[in-house]
């Protein structure tokens, strides 16, 4: 995998956002950059080339933006997780804990299918509660989850430890 340490000058940091003793890494500046952009996309997709990649599940809302164009690069359909009552057929739901609160996700329940193998992708892992819960709902409608990527990841919050057992690549460390 290509170098992506120099990403960190595209990322923000911002203190106390949204909670007291929260640090945000705020990746707006990365999106905004069309060569770190690029790159994040090109270096998230180059990592599961060669795998079989059917579908492409990004996190709400900022794994949005990397998972359709990873999506389109692999050759795979994009299908998004959201928040409670965003998407407007049946769906399953997940609750899951943040570093800061407890929320649910949820996934329309034909999003993915049995057999299919599923890479899901969002900005920043954390904890690990939301690519957790994302993990037990793809499984939960029959589908395999083959990888995860995250632009970012704070080593710090032991997050990987919820994904024992799962392949996942994330570009930049904070530890």
């Amino acid at each position: 995998m290509a170098d992506a340490d120099w990403l960190r000058g595209r990322i923000r940091d911002i203190p106390d956002f949204p909670s007291p003793g929260i640090v945000f890494r705020d990746l707006t500046p990365l999106l905004g950059d069309v060569e770190a952009f690029r790159f994040t996309v090109d270096a998230i997709a180059d990592a599961f080339a060669g795998r079989r990649v059917d579908k492409v599940v990004g996190v709400e809302a900022r794994g949005f933006i990397l998972a359709g164009p990873v999506a389109y690069r692999l050759g795979a359909g994009f299908v998004p997780v959201r928040k409670p009552g965003k998407l407007p057929w049946r769906t399953e739901s997940e609750e899951y804990a943040l570093e800061y609160g407890v929320d649910r996700l949820e996934l329309h329940a034909d999003g993915v299918a049995p057999g299919e193998q599923v890479l899901i992708v969002d900005d920043v892992i954390a904890t690990g509660g939301t690519a957790a819960a994302t993990v037990r709902l793809v499984e939960k409608l029959g589908a395999t989850v083959t990888a995860l990527g995250f632009a970012v990841e704070l080593t710090y919050l032991a997050g990987r430890e919820k994904l024992d057992g799962y392949d996942v690549v994330s570009l930049v460390a904070y530890s």
